[in-house]
């Protein structure tokens, strides 16, 4: 027994010293711990100041191999489109004014007319019977004022020779015979003149210069008055019909020119506004504009247009497109940050618009005054592209002088020509560039 409890006496000392060594273990492994984190983390490394880090990843380039391109806020104006159609101000639709069978049609779509000539042709046989009927009607209302005019004159000479011959009341009765009778004589003339006019709407003429572009009747049919048989419409009175809003309709006028595009041809026509409907639509808050288009045969009814309206003055930012590098769809330019050490920035911008040549417009990156670096290759070749834009635009200039001066005695204004300054920036060398 004493032995047994001299073991436990033994065995309670060993688990106290266990139980201290344990807790020591974990604290020392968490230390160990810490300090490899803090390795891995860099504690025990030497830093690098964020300036001097700055500084390290601006580069440098020599200045003598590019040329400065300033950036520099360019004013152009813009413009609107409104969509419409083609119309002809002198559409013709040509119906009959009497009942009658269609005997022969002249005509057919696309073909040409001119005032005056006969198209359709109807049946006259009814028209001729009901002229030879009141032509009839007319020679008997003639001899019957003839008698009743030779039975008054002689009245009225035998009351001059023996008054008492005749009553009066017999003498009036006998004038009023002769007015009746110049009445029915009048009245069958009106009828010859209406049968004739019937007889002559049977042949129907062209109303007005222009082609046929629809026919809507054929030989045998029976034409109604004011049913249309054929559509006729001049092409010299064509004029493009758009709906425009209202904040440009305001300042729109007629005898404005403005520009005209047509889609299918792929051409450019000046119009004059010619009519402007003085009333703004309410669903749609637009003005009903009507732009005459020049004579020309390729134009027809129906074609869709654009006009194009000035809209006003756009500020934007320009660059030729040799400056910048493309990566992907990512788009860069070098800014030039400091002259004297020749420190760049590699900047991510933003480009919208090609304007004349390479030139592109810069949407967002850049700033007015920041220059911008360009190999010089690239800067000989924009001042050769500027150079000859240059050229084309005093030629047009001209151009438009000379044409403008040749008609009405030079009356007419000379349309401005393109300037191609408005986009491009002409390049300076780093030598010349400003500080």
């Amino acid at each position: 027994m004493g032995s047994l409890c001299g073991g436990k006496m033994k065995l309670f000392p060993a688990r106290r010293a266990g139980g201290v060594a344990r807790p020591l273990l974990v604290i020392g492994g968490i230390i160990v711990l810490a300090v490899a984190m803090a390795w891995f983390a860099g504690v025990f490394t030497p830093k690098i100041s964020p300036e001097a880090t700055a500084e390290a990843a601006i580069p440098t380039v020599d200045l003598s191999q590019y040329a400065l391109v300033p950036v520099e806020v360019r004013e152009k104006p813009f413009f609107q489109e409104a969509m419409g159609t083609l119309r002809a101000a002198r559409r013709t639709n040509v119906a009959a004014r009497v009942m009658a069978r269609i005997v022969r049609i002249s005509v057919r779509a696309g073909d040409p007319v001119e005032a005056g000539q006969v198209i359709i042709e109807l049946d006259r046989e009814a028209f001729e019977a009901q002229l030879r009927q009141a032509e009839a009607a007319l020679e008997a209302a003639k001899a019957s004022f003839a008698q009743a005019l030779d039975q008054y004159q002689r009245a009225q000479r035998v009351r001059e020779t023996n008054p008492g011959a005749i009553s009066q009341q017999e003498f009036n009765a006998l004038e009023s015979q002769y007015r009746a009778a110049e009445a029915n004589r009048a009245k069958a003339e009106q009828a010859v003149a209406e049968a004739r006019v019937r007889l002559d709407y049977t042949t129907i003429r062209a109303p007005q210069n222009g082609i046929v572009v629809d026919r809507l009747a054929e030989e045998g049919d029976i034409a109604q008055p004011g049913v249309p048989l054929l559509t006729i419409y001049d092409p010299r009175s064509l004029r493009l019909e758009v709906a425009v809003m209202e904040n440009l309709g305001l300042h729109v006028n007629v005898g404005d020119r403005l520009r005209v595009y047509v889609d299918s041809l792929k051409r450019e026509f000046e119009g004059i506004v010619d009519e402007k409907v003085p009333q703004a639509e309410a669903m749609t808050r637009s003005f009903l504009i009507k732009v005459k288009l020049p004579e020309d045969p390729a134009l027809f009814e129906g074609m869709f247009g654009r006009l194009v309206i000035p809209a006003g003055v756009r500020r934007h930012l320009c660059l030729h497109s040799g400056a910048i590098e493309r990566i992907g769809q990512l788009e860069f330019v070098k800014v030039l940050l400091d002259r004297n050490t020749g420190a760049v920035e590699r900047r991510l911008i933003k480009t919208g618009q090609r304007g004349y040549g390479a030139w592109v417009e810069v949407l967002s990156g850049l700033s007015p005054g920041e220059a911008i670096l360009v190999p010089k290759a690239t800067a000989d070749q924009m001042e050769r592209e500027l150079k000859e834009m240059s050229e084309r635009a005093a030629a047009l200039t001209r151009g438009l002088q000379a044409s403008a001066q040749s008609v009405a005695g030079g009356s007419t204004p000379t349309p401005a020509a393109a300037n191609p300054a408005e986009c491009p920036n002409p390049p300076q060398t780093a030598a010349s560039a400003p500080q």
